[in-house]
């Protein structure tokens, strides 16, 4: 097993320290209430500006609002969930909430082995319903398909590109919505924008979202990051979607460096909230509603209405959309916005597929 994070706990009254602040392991829990939610980081970190982070800031506002604490174990590698999960279940966890797609196993093996023990899981579904079990899942090809859009509407040279950390399914839904908006932008407007690092392979079951394209490899190394891009960027692409967590902060980096008029969308989170440094580069951020599923979950589970089954975020239900254009606002024409508006109430009817086959390449 590698090195084990020391457990962080934030009590309910420190919550405003926000997601990247928690430091302390001293705080105890409120006098009001017993009841303690555990969560268990992916590899990337409490601090991924990503979907950690996200579940964090769900459970630090779930705690405010019941006075209750919340603590996390980070997991340095993948060895470390089992082993994680397991001495959140000593503790006797009001809920323990784990977050990523390759914590499955281990949430599912923990949870079929105490039956009375709560958990919800961030971007995972199980063939079976647990009733201890919540997961949490998004339907990110939606506004990943406004995402791809937007970005061939706005590329100047007819190229946009996407890479991912991990070549998982909740990595390439991204991926494959992103290039089913660009083919569908190019099929209404008659144009040939070109999308770099994903293509969606042409025969696959419903529902799967198999093909081939550029993976990092990890959602941690930066330095990867920042290669992606740059590749990206000499092949041509001026709008770039890395769905890697971290490991976009080094493209964002090589982006701002390259200073070519080379922008970006962020992934899971408001780039601009969560990596501000970087906001003046960010078009817009694809994101998922992370945050507030993980606080309901939470709050299910102190307020005794905790209940097995699985969530599924979309556009309908706002649990995926597109962030503010921030620092873009101004430069993103009016019928643009408009158009985007359409599209994601044409999504929401079922009148326009956001599978990247339904469309031509070009």
């Amino acid at each position: 097993m590698g090195y084990k994070s020391k457990v962080m706990m934030l009590a309910a009254i420190s919550v405003a320290a926000g997601a990247c602040g928690a430091t302390s392991s001293t705080a105890q829990t409120s006098a009001k209430s017993k009841f303690v939610g555990c969560l268990v980081t992916d590899t990337g970190g409490i601090n991924d500006r990503s979907f950690n982070a996200s579940a964090w800031a769900g459970m630090q506002q779930a705690a405010a609002q019941g006075h209750f604490t919340v603590r996390y174990l980070q997991s340095p590698s993948s060895s470390d969930y089992a082993s994680n999960i397991a001495d959140f279940v000593a503790q006797k966890c009001g809920i323990i909430v784990t977050v990523g797609f390759d914590m499955g196993p281990a949430t599912q093996a923990a949870a079929t082995s105490h039956p009375k023990q709560k958990f919800a899981i961030v971007d995972f579904g199980f063939s079976k319903t647990y009733a201890n079990v919540d997961t949490l899942q998004y339907q990110t090809n939606q506004d990943g398909f406004l995402g791809g859009y937007l970005a061939a509407a706005m590329s100047k040279s007819g190229v946009v590109g996407t890479f991912g950390g991990l070549d998982i399914p909740t990595v390439t839904i991204y991926m494959d919505g992103f290039v089913a908006g660009v083919r569908y932008y190019d099929l209404k407007n008659h144009a040939h924008v070109k999308a770099l690092g994903w293509v969606p392979a042409t025969h696959r079951a419903a529902g799967s979202f198999a093909g081939t394209g550029l993976f990092t490899g990890s959602f941690t190394n930066e330095n990867d990051g920042k290669l992606a891009a740059t590749s990206l960027m000499q092949q041509g692409a001026d709008v770039i979607f890395p769905v890697a967590g971290p490991v976009g902060l080094g493209a964002a980096a090589a982006v701002q460096q390259a200073n070519n008029g080379t922008v970006m969308e962020w992934v899971d989170t408001d780039g601009c909230i969560s990596a501000p440094q970087y906001c003046p580069i960010f078009l817009t951020s694809v994101t998922k509603g992370i945050t507030v599923s993980v606080k309901g979950a939470v709050e299910a589970a102190a307020n005794g209405t905790f209940r097995g089954g699985s969530y599924v975020g979309t556009l309908a239900n706002g649990g995926v959309t597109l962030a503010p254009f921030h620092d873009f606002n101004s430069k993103v024409p009016a019928s643009l916005k408009a158009t985007l508006a359409s599209l994601k109430a044409g999504i929401i009817a079922g009148k326009i597929s956001v599978d990247p086959n339904s469309y031509p390449a070009s």
